[in-house]
């Protein structure tokens, strides 16, 4: 059960300069890793949970938002940041686009079908050594299970159609609701020049971040597995 004692709000927190929008699997790691060398850094993403030293009050703290009858608390969410990208960070996009109403918002973009194809093989496929997100009692299971698979997928992160179609609709209802002048539409793939051009930063002299390939990202699961049995 969810310790309300310590679901406290924090203080205020630096204003976020770029609000990721984009969906978890449409490069938000290389984005991270690139809006932190042009110096929009710390940047949020769903790694951070695992990362950081106090990466259980983390959890916590975001299974409290998630379950908040109320708004969630962004200032607090996000302290420490300049900016966010991936899940969850983006299911809160309108709020945090509201809340700091003078950052630049990012809208990370891929094919809808390699889109899918990516979470069926990562993100949203079944670990066959924990149990279901439903099923889940851990913080960080919770607040997935909540703000990914129920607000935003409806209980369905499998069905194709479905999937697609809730990637599609997320992604028009951004450019619908950010003004052309705030919004960058971006695949990675594009590389530094219209994401530098649109935050007005000089292009590095260093390749463009390729991290969280699907392939990467499989490896370290097999790897999280492993360590899990040898302390078994």
């Amino acid at each position: 059960m969810l310790d309300v004692e310590h679901c406290g709000h924090g203080g205020k927190s630096m204003t976020l300069a770029v609000i990721g929008a984009g969906f978890g699997r449409t490069g938000t790691m290389s984005a991270k890793l690139a809006l932190e060398q042009l110096g929009y850094g710390p940047c949020f993403h769903m790694a951070e949970f695992f990362r950081r030293e106090d990466g259980d009050a983390l959890k916590q703290k975001w299974e409290c938002a998630a379950y908040s009858d109320g708004p969630p608390d962004l200032d607090d969410l996000f302290d420490g940041y300049r900016s966010t990208v991936d899940f969850p960070g983006c299911v809160y996009w309108r709020a945090l686009t509201g809340h700091f109403p003078e950052s630049k918002v990012l809208l990370t973009v891929r094919d809808p079908e390699r889109w899918y194809a990516s979470t069926q093989e990562t993100i949203f496929k079944p670990d066959p050594d924990k149990p279901p997100f439903a099923e889940r009692t851990d913080s960080w299971g919770r607040m997935v299970y909540k703000l990914i698979n129920q607000d935003t997928f409806g209980g369905d992160t499998a069905t194709r159609d479905h999937c697609i179609d809730v990637f599609n609709r997320h992604n028009a209802a951004v450019k619908a609701a950010i003004p052309a002048d705030r919004l960058l539409v971006y695949e990675v793939g594009e590389g530094w020049e219209p994401l530098c051009a649109f935050l007005g930063a000089a292009v590095p002299d260093a390749p463009f971040p390729r991290e969280n390939t699907t392939e990467v990202f499989q490896a370290k699961r097999a790897a999280e597995a492993e360590a899990a049995k040898g302390k078994g």
